[in-house]
């Protein structure tokens, strides 16, 4: 791919990204105008507004992969870990800010991994709570709804905060909050 075209690709996928989290009705031409490309340009490489959110949600599921891999959630120790996740998702959400949990996915392909990245999180935190670092009397679902909200407004409500010190937050109020007695 040209280096133009790849920069325009990217430019359609991040500002599809943001405008489709504002609105998931957005349609392609406002998405090319607001990226600085033509509308044409958009629909040679994405048919339908549809198959440019699967490949919005592609690039961000690639992004979070990395983030979980990289994170070593089944090796590193669990506080270790938890501050990689953290400290890595952060700049995904705020690159990638459409919700993958609650906008429909229509590749079954995409849906499979967007679960499988969640069953990672999920066992990570039953390790947590194994090791006793979280609490085992608050439901799993309460635990990671409340990791996630602390990512989300991490991430979106104190953009101004540099990802390392959003983390450092982050995990403080999560065990702290969270932590075992």
């Amino acid at each position: 791919m040209r280096a133009d075209a790849a920069r325009n690709l990217a430019a359609v996928l991040r500002t599809g990204a943001r405008l489709l989290a504002d609105d998931p009705g957005t349609s392609i031409s406002a998405i090319a105008a607001a990226a600085g490309v033509d509308r044409t340009t958009v629909h040679r490489r994405f048919a339908t507004r549809e198959a440019l959110l699967d490949a919005v949600f592609q690039a961000k599921l690639d992004s979070a992969a990395r983030v979980l891999d990289e994170a070593r959630l089944t090796e590193a120790p669990v506080a270790v870990a938890l501050h990689r996740y953290v400290e890595g998702i952060i700049p995904v959400s705020r690159e990638w800010p459409v919700d993958t949990r609650r906008m429909m996915m229509a590749d079954p392909k995409a849906r499979g991994r967007r679960e499988e990245q969640s069953r990672r999180l999920d066992d990570f935190l039953q390790r947590a709570a194994d090791g006793g670092f979280l609490r085992t009397d608050i439901p799993e679902a309460w635990v990671r709804g409340v990791l996630d909200d602390l990512v989300d407004s991490a991430a979106h409500r104190f953009p101004d905060v540099e990802a390392p010190q959003a983390a450092d937050l982050v995990v403080d109020m999560f065990l702290n909050g969270l932590g075992g007695p």
